[in-house]
């Protein structure tokens, strides 16, 4: 029988040439290419037309061991929406499968849809809204910067305002929340709010407005129908009864501007970021113990400015990061307060929350884009 080339005796033939080439031209290394990151030049890029990342991601930092353990090695860091002007805010809703996100400098609340990917605007305006959550039976909580307030929205479709004031005096601007399984609310009330891009300032003179220069009622007709004009409070953090009652659970102390907040997976410990640390107490009713620093959020000497957080199902917590790029991202300490990994992002991360299905999607509200990882935890908090 003649004997026929095959594709298979071709690679023999091919195969038994590769030791003879290899010892005539002298043994060499593979060559190996680096894999672009974001802090590389040329950096990384993001979204549709993007080189694929190599997996593992180059971003996505292994500090400890028992990192490993929440990470899936085929994902990498996607950016699935940008153009934002102060993305913060992000929950996810289990029951309707999407994940909303506010830009609160754009007065628009958006939804990201998880069978489409789409990314709609879902309440405009949104009164800058800020931080927003979902509570244990699915109702959306929100922060609104513009009326100073905390509201949710019922299944019906109604509005309920939670909170506006403290004592009978309003409030600055609630900034982040998140519910408790007691049914209570607990949320930050720093001053971030009381600016033109983000809400209003104060009508005259005052903390907001200094000088009285900005004049709250150009462009804003809603200012004075709800909510504070004038800021009378100190940057506190409150608990919001489902009887209506709240509570001062934290008062300010001096430079401890609060802003994220978040519970442990029992709701018996709470985490509330404060002057750029995070702090950790036990929860005792409508009362805290035992408040301490958490953590400095200091990685290799830089402060990774924290501003929103949550925590998994294993009692890690996940911080955003707004520091310099390099460390602008999210840090992730486990329970104990050790630096376990870090993700690296373009650009500084707001706020973060565990999305999908299977609330197994880490989705991250950066300044101008919405990046999402796949990782081996969920999340704790039901939004």
């Amino acid at each position: 029988m003649t004997d026929r080339m095959t594709r298979r005796s071709v690679l023999a033939a091919s195969a038994a040439l590769i030791p003879a080439f290899a010892h005539a031209q002298g043994a060499r290394k593979p060559a190996l290419g680096m894999p672009r990151s974001v802090i590389s030049e040329p950096p990384r890029e993001f979204g549709p037309g993007a080189a694929p990342s190599i997996a593992p991601d180059p971003d996505v930092l292994r500090l400890d061991p028992s990192f490993d353990g929440l990470l899936i090695g085929q994902e990498v860091i996607r950016r699935i929406s940008t153009g934002y002007h102060l993305a913060e805010g992000p929950a996810w809703s289990s029951e309707g499968q999407y994940a909303i996100f506010s830009d609160v400098k754009n007065d628009t609340l958006y939804r990201y849809i998880w069978e489409t990917g789409e990314v709609t605007a879902f309440r405009k305006p949104s009164f800058n809204s800020n931080g927003n959550s979902f509570d244990y039976q699915g109702r959306q909580i929100t922060c609104q910067d513009f009326f100073r307030r905390v509201i949710r929205w019922e299944i019906d479709g109604s509005m309920t305002v939670l909170a506006d004031n403290f004592d009978g005096k309003p409030f600055n601007a609630p900034n982040d929340l998140a519910p408790h399984k007691d049914g209570s609310v607990w949320f930050t009330d720093p001053i971030y709010g009381g600016v033109l891009a983000e809400g209003h300032p104060d009508d005259g003179d005052g903390p907001f407005n200094p000088g009285g220069f900005r004049d709250p009622h150009i462009g804003n007709s809603g200012v004075g129908l709800s909510g504070g004009m004038h800021q009378t409070l100190p940057a506190n953090v409150y608990r919001w009864d489902p009887s209506g009652k709240v509570d001062m659970v934290l008062p300010f102390e001096a430079g401890l501007f609060p802003n994220g907040i978040c519970f442990s997976p029992d709701c018996g410990k709470v985490y509330v970021i404060r002057g750029g640390s995070v702090f950790v107490a036990d929860v005792r009713g409508n009362r805290i113990a035992n408040l301490k620093v958490f953590t400095d959020c200091m990685a290799d000497g830089v402060h990774c400015a924290p501003d929103g957080m949550r925590a998994d199902r294993a009692g890690n917590i996940w911080v955003s990061s707004a520091a310099l790029l390099g460390y602008a991202g999210v840090t992730i300490w486990n329970p104990g307060g050790t630096l376990i990994g870090r993700i690296r992002l373009p650009e500084g991360c707001a706020n973060v929350c565990f999305a999908g299905p299977k609330r197994d999607h880490l989705f991250m509200a950066a300044t101008q884009s919405i990046y999402m990882l796949r990782v081996n935890i969920q999340g704790a908090a039901p939004g």
